[in-house]
């Protein structure tokens, strides 16, 4: 087997592995699911999976060996016995009785895990955001490329939802007019003394338990750091922050609505202004991508006062559409004196994203959230991302396909 140190290199000069041919499905229309990743977002996507018909957990892959054994609990209608633990994702892959993968593991390593899980033939349902920098995205790409017969979902799971329908509906009929500008907004706090995103370090996180080369990856190498391992979210190695983790989520909404490109250039400040514990994504921050579409998108962001919440304003000369909770649509009296203000009617149901993902891979067709809603959204977020490091606006080279 090859290293992981090599992994994309070799991916890069199309070593990877052979054509993806999928198999089969089971009796009775069954999906057999395999899960890499189990932290708390892998167990609820594990959730999600066995809650749809037809749908049985069968393995799991984490470097950690509590949650191997955490995840036993999870399986439903058969013995405990006959599901299977790895510390090796690539063990997983090789059982071909596995239909689909999915995929939650810290962001730097996604582009192994997709790119493996494509080449053994497997759909993949790939948590956000879907790659971790443009090099990862391009190597996605070409992955997905040598397996086009397997189904790919992105975990943006609002794509699913009935407030995207009431979306397009607003912009189809006119009444939002031209749209010149988005202006989205995500802020969170927590208790004093209980900083954002952190979690607890068990005393059973050593050497002995965790296979600490495996979570590196292509990360730098650096002796084991049982902070590191459960608080990646908080460190460039291993994370985009909450530009990877929010914001994408939100741009992938208006992208799946408006079919939204790859921005010309992105602009984004903030810094470390609460939580000075150690970490190095920000905790305050503004983003700005300037849309070849002649609009502006901006993301305000923060870990210290939630009264702005997590909404967004579509600003048309016809008229608004406001996000939250719920979702509506507000005339602009200038342009339209007799519009009605509409509130959102479509209902989500449950588990909506994860079904769609099951119901391609039974039925075929496109998901919700395709492969190249994905690419387009990792390469946006990563584009802001270099901004803030590097302190200045970068642009995007559309013809070369590198930030600039």
């Amino acid at each position: 087997m090859q290293t992981r140190r090599h992994f994309i290199g070799n991916v890069a000069t199309g070593l990877a592995g052979s054509l993806a041919t999928g198999h089969a499905l089971g009796a009775n229309n069954r999906i057999r699911v395999g899960v890499i990743g189990m932290g708390e977002r892998g167990v609820q996507l594990t959730r999600e999976a066995i809650a749809c018909a037809n749908t049985d957990f069968v393995a799991a892959a984490d470097v950690y060996s509590r949650r191997l054994d955490e995840a036993k609990s999870l399986v439903v209608g058969r013995s405990e016995s006959e599901f299977k633990g790895y510390a090796d994702y690539r063990a997983l892959l090789e059982d071909k009785s596995i239909d689909a993968v999915l995929i939650a593991t810290p962001q730097h390593l996604h582009a192994e895990h997709f790119a493996a899980a494509m080449d053994a033939g497997k759909h993949v349902y790939q948590e956000k955001a879907m790659a971790f920098t443009v090099e990862h995205a391009k190597l996605m790409r070409a992955a997905r490329e040598r397996a086009p017969r397997g189904v790919v979902q992105v975990g943006h799971q609002a794509c699913s939802s009935g407030q995207l329908a009431d979306a397009c509906s607003y912009l189809a009929s006119g009444a939002v007019g031209h749209v010149t500008a988005i202006h989205a907004r995500m802020f969170r706090n927590t208790p004093a003394g209980k900083p954002q995103w952190t979690r607890p370090v068990y005393p059973d996180m050593t050497p002995d338990n965790v296979a600490w080369e495996t979570f590196l990856g292509n990360a730098p190498a650096r002796d084991f750091d049982p902070d590191r391992l459960v608080n990646w979210r908080l460190f460039w190695d291993y994370s985009g922050g909450s530009v990877h983790e929010n914001m994408s989520h939100q741009l992938a909404f208006w992208n799946k609505a408006m079919g939204l490109s790859i921005p010309t250039a992105a602009t984004m400040t903030g810094g470390i202004y609460l939580w000075k514990d150690g970490r190095e994504v920000p905790d305050t921050m503004t983003v700005s991508l300037e849309l070849p579409e002649e609009i502006l998108f901006t993301w305000d962001s923060g870990f210290g006062n939630n009264y702005l919440g997590v909404t967004e304003d579509v600003l048309g000369t016809h008229g608004t559409i406001a996000r939250g909770q719920q979702i509506r649509y507000v005339p602009q009296r200038v342009n339209r004196p007799g519009g009605s203000e509409l509130m959102g009617q479509t209902p989500t149901i449950p588990r909506a994203h994860m079904q769609d993902f099951l119901d391609a891979i039974r039925n075929g067709g496109e998901t919700a959230c395709p492969f190249e809603l994905g690419y387009r959204v990792s390469v946006a977020c990563h584009m802001a991302v270099e901004s803030y490091l590097q302190q200045r606006t970068v642009r995007w080279d559309a013809v070369n396909e590198e930030i600039v």
